[in-house]
C-alpha cells in the first residue's frame, strides 16, 4: 500500500494537512492583526469576514481544535476568560519563523553542514546583516565568563 493510501486510510490526507497549516497561519495572522487576545468565536468571525482563503463559514469546532493545537505547540498562550479561553501568540511573525528555523536545525543530522550551506546561500546583504548581528553578540575581550 502506498504512503498516500495509508495516510488517506488514517484520515490524514496531504491536502487536508496543507489546509490545516494554512488555517494555523491564518489564525496566527488574525491574532497578530487583532493586537489583543481573542476567543475562538472572535477568531472565526475575523477569518470569515477578512475575505481571505477562509471566507467560507468555518465550523467553531475546527477553529477551537486548531487553536488548541497551536497552544500545544507553544505558538499560543491561552487564558481562561469566563467560560471560554482567549488566545495570544507567544511570538511575533519573525519570532515564529526563527523558531521554525531552530527546529529544522535541531532536527538536522549534521548541524555544522546545514549552517554552512545556509550561510553560503545568503545574499550579500543578508550575510553582512548576519555578520553585524554576530559582532554585536560577540563577548568582549577580557570579560569574565
Amino acid at each position: 500500500m502506498t504512503a498516500l493510501r495509508q495516510a488517506a486510510r488514517r484520515g490524514a490526507d496531504p491536502a487536508s494537512r496543507r489546509a490545516n497549516g494554512e488555517l494555523q497561519a491564518a489564525i496566527l495572522h488574525a491574532l497578530w492583526d487583532a493586537g489583543r487576545p481573542l476567543n475562538a468565536a472572535e477568531v472565526r468571525d475575523y477569518l470569515t469576514s477578512s475575505g481571505g482563503a477562509h471566507r467560507a463559514r468555518l465550523a467553531y469546532t475546527t477553529v477551537v481544535t486548531t487553536l488548541t493545537r497551536l497552544q500545544e505547540k507553544g505558538a499560543l498562550r491561552r487564558e481562561r476568560h469566563g467560560r471560554a479561553y482567549r488566545y495570544t501568540p507567544t511570538a511575533d511573525n519573525a519570532g515564529m519563523a526563527a523558531r521554525r528555523m531552530t527546529r529544522l536545525l535541531d532536527a538536522a543530522h549534521d548541524r555544522d553542514t546545514v549552517l554552512m550551506r545556509f550561510v553560503s546561500d545568503l545574499s550579500s546583504h543578508d550575510e553582512q546583516l548576519l555578520r553585524a548581528l554576530l559582532d554585536q553578540q560577540a563577548p568582549t575581550e577580557g570579560a569574565d565568563g
